[in-house]
This record gives C-alpha cells, structure tokens and sequence, in this order.
C-alpha cells in the first residue's frame, strides 16, 4: 500500500493507523507560531464507528487503503440488515441498517449502491447522489406567495421532512439531494 505524508491527508482518504482502517472526515492544517506545521485530523473507524483526533507531522508517514468499490443492487432488510446482491456475481452480501446512518430511508427496494471492500470486508455503503420521492404532506399551494427564498415543509413518502418551493403540491415526485438531504428539483 502507498505510504503519504502526513500533510498530504484529504478528507475521504482511508488510513491504516494503529492497526485499524480509518477514513478521515476533517483535516485542518495547523502552523503555530512556534515549531513545525501539523495536519490535526479527525478520524472515525470504519469498522465500530468510533472516532480519533491525530496529529500528523509532515515527516510522518501513513498508509493510504484504497478501497474497492462495486454496484450493488438493494434486495430486502431482515432483521436489521440489509442484504445485496452484487450484480455481476449474483453473490449476497449483508450488512447492518445503520451503515447508511440518516440516509437510510432514501433506500428503496431495487436500488443500485456503491458498497466499498477492503480484501472481502464490506465496510462502507453509499447511496446515489439524487433518489426520487413522492411528496406524502404538504401546504397547499397559496396563490401571490412568489417571495424568491420562501420554502414550506413537506414530508416525503418515506417520512422525511424536507423544505420544498411554495409551488410544489402533494403527490408531486421531486428529486432529494441525498448528501444534504434538500430539494434538489420536481422529477
């Protein structure tokens, strides 16, 4: 595996560090007035989920992992996993509900994700950019409400609320930002 400096840290990269594979989800770059500069990132483990503030050094050198990653089509949950099938293999793999964390109501029956390997360990899953969804609740549609920034709450079919334009009307499909959870445009 590829050895980085510790400067050379993105947020995303996957470490090997103590032994145990990380992914970095913030690293700030650090110049004190006195003695050398340091990246002080911020880690979470990708198999229990804990968490790890480091301090790198420049000269301090890491494994940088690269993952592989796979298409997976969604098949069903049973009893707090959810399993998938790889599409070219027809193999099944299972892996827990809350691996997808707030997201996972977006995951709809059928639905193709990218499930990231390490050796034959599934150990990270992420959803499409962009998921369609039926509005289930909203305001109706008030006319001469055109203000430029006004949003009103609706709630999606799969009980998330989410802030649509006032002209968009229940049982309307709209395209949901999965990343940020917003509206993205009607489908």
């Amino acid at each position: 595996m590829p050895k980085i400096n510790g400067n050379e840290i993105r947020p995303g990269n996957v470490l090997e560090h103590n032994g145990s594979l990380w992914a970095a989800v913030k690293v700030d770059h650090v110049k004190p007035g006195k003695g050398g500069a340091f990246a002080q990132v911020e880690l979470r483990n990708l198999r229990n989920g804990s968490k790890l503030n480091e301090r790198f050094r420049s000269a301090d050198k890491v494994e940088r992992v690269r993952l592989e990653q796979k298409d997976m089509q969604f098949l069903f949950e049973n009893d707090g996993k959810l399993v998938f099938m790889d599409t070219e293999t027809y193999d099944q793999i299972e892996l827990p509900a809350d691996i997808l964390g707030e997201r996972r109501p977006f995951l709809q029956d059928g639905m193709t994700i990218v499930v990231e390997f390490h050796d034959t360990e599934a150990l990270n899953a992420t959803l499409p950019q962009k998921v369609i969804c039926t509005i289930a609740e909203t305001e109706p549609v008030v006319k001469g409400q055109t203000a430029a920034n006004s949003f009103k709450p609706a709630i999606l079919d799969n009980g998330v609320r989410v802030s649509v334009p006032p002209f968009v009307a229940q049982d309307e499909r709209i395209v949901v930002n999965t990343e940020t959870m917003e509206y993205s445009e009607r489908a």
